[in-house]
Parts: C-alpha cells; sequence; structure tokens
C-alpha cells in the first residue's frame, strides 16, 4: 500500500512539472539597439496643402505639419526607421490581427508601416474629403483607389515582402511607405530610435536597418540562447 502511494505521488509530481514547462514561454534571444545619425540631416518644411479647400481648413489656424521624409530624436536618434531579421529566421504565417493604416488630416497615418506578408491591411478615411491610396511595388500588384468621406474601409493583402512607396493622386504632399516583410521580427523607431527584436531562437542572423532617404544597412549577429544582444546602426547623413 506505502509503495503505491509512492507511485501515485511521483506521477502527479510529473505530471506537474510537464504542465509548468508546457505553459512556460519558448526559451529565445533578443536582439535590441538604436538607429542614430552622424552629420546634418535635411531640415523638413511643412507641407504645402493646396488644391483641396477641406484640407486647408483644417489647418486655418494652425502651421502645417513638417514633412517626415527625415524625422529625428533626441540623442541624434533617426525615426521611421525599419529595423528588421532580413535573413536566418523563416518564413511565419501572417497574424490574424490586421494592420491600419489612417488618412486622417489629410495625412497618411503612420508615414511608415510594417506588416507582414498575407496580412490583411484595413485602410481608413476619417477625413471629410475624398482621398487617394495608390501604392507603387515593383513585386506586389499595383492598385489604385478611392475613398471618399464616410466609405467602409478597404482590405487589402501584399503576398510578397518589399518596400512599397504610397502616394495620394489627389493631394501630392501626401506618402508613406508600406514595409511587407516575412517574418515577425520587425520593428519601426520612434522617437529615441529604439528598437527590439524578441523571441529569435539560437541562430545567426542578418539585422537590416531600411530608411526611406539613407537607404539600408545590415548586421549579422549570433543568438546562442535566452540572452540579448546589442546591434547599433548610424547613417551617415548630408543635407
Amino acid at each position: 500500500m506505502q509503495t503505491k502511494h509512492v507511485v501515485l505521488a511521483g506521477l502527479a509530481m510529473l505530471a506537474a512539472s510537464t504542465v509548468a514547462i508546457a505553459g512556460q514561454s519558448p526559451a529565445g534571444g533578443t536582439v535590441s539597439g538604436k538607429v542614430s545619425y552622424e552629420g546634418k540631416p535635411a531640415k523638413m518644411k511643412p507641407v504645402e496643402i493646396t488644391g483641396d479647400a477641406r484640407c486647408a481648413m483644417m489647418y486655418k489656424n494652425t502651421l502645417p505639419p513638417l514633412a517626415e521624409n527625415v524625422v529625428t530624436g533626441s540623442g541624434k536618434s533617426l525615426q521611421n526607421v525599419v529595423v528588421y531579421v532580413s535573413a536566418g529566421a523563416p518564413d511565419d504565417a501572417a497574424p490574424s490581427t490586421a494592420a491600419v493604416f489612417t488618412q486622417k488630416r489629410c495625412r497618411y497615418i503612420p508615414h511608415v508601416l510594417a506588416l507582414h506578408v498575407n496580412q490583411e491591411l484595413i485602410i481608413k478615411n476619417e477625413d471629410e474629403t475624398v482621398h487617394n491610396i495608390h501604392p507603387l511595388p515593383k513585386l506586389n500588384q499595383e492598385w489604385d483607389n478611392t475613398q471618399g468621406p464616410g466609405h467602409d474601409a478597404l482590405s487589402k493583402k501584399f503576398d510578397k515582402a518589399e518596400m512599397i512607396p504610397v502616394k495620394c493622386n489627389f493631394h501630392p504632399w501626401m506618402h508613406a511607405t508600406f514595409a511587407v516583410l516575412k517574418n515577425s521580427h520587425y520593428a519601426v523607431t520612434g522617437d529615441g530610435g529604439t528598437f527590439s527584436l524578441a523571441n529569435l531562437p539560437p541562430g545567426t542572423y542578418t539585422v537590416t536597418a531600411w530608411h526611406e532617404s539613407y537607404g539600408d544597412q545590415s548586421q549579422e549577429v549570433t543568438i546562442s540562447g535566452n540572452e540579448t544582444k546589442t546591434v547599433n546602426f548610424v547613417f551617415k547623413v548630408n543635407p
């Protein structure tokens, strides 16, 4: 009888241990760092909002927004840089959540949108004027849609990875980039220029930083376990 109790207790402990292991997140490393610049970046000027009275009225009592081709932050940081694993990671399935692209105050928001291959892209118009969304891909199918005020959101997908410039045929100051990527290891830098790419299994990866005005640069990094490796990018810029 005592032996039976010992065996049952051992089985219970084994079962509890199995459940605990199954509930843990898979081990993985992280690549984090900062994107900055050396030199003197171009100074962004206010955009010229002309040709649409509704857009102009939005900025009647305020200064028009600055162009976003080059956006800098504290500590010589560089914003709107797409940092992603360009080699070494397998392709991932597209997430079930949609990426959202909004037209608001006659601007595209965000200026750089990173999304996954075959991920649903929802496009909204929150303005009381007609907008146009015209991506200019090299690998994906090109499309050109007009979206009026109050119209239903558009739903789109891209089946190939690439950086896609986007323009509005009605408002020449409106432009953006769709960064369509093959795996889930990516980030877009904000104020401070920092990024973090998590959940990387052990292996050697190529990490690439892409900027619409300054091009791209890459570094190789090896992850050996549950660790954090630092990778910084510095773009040498001129006005």
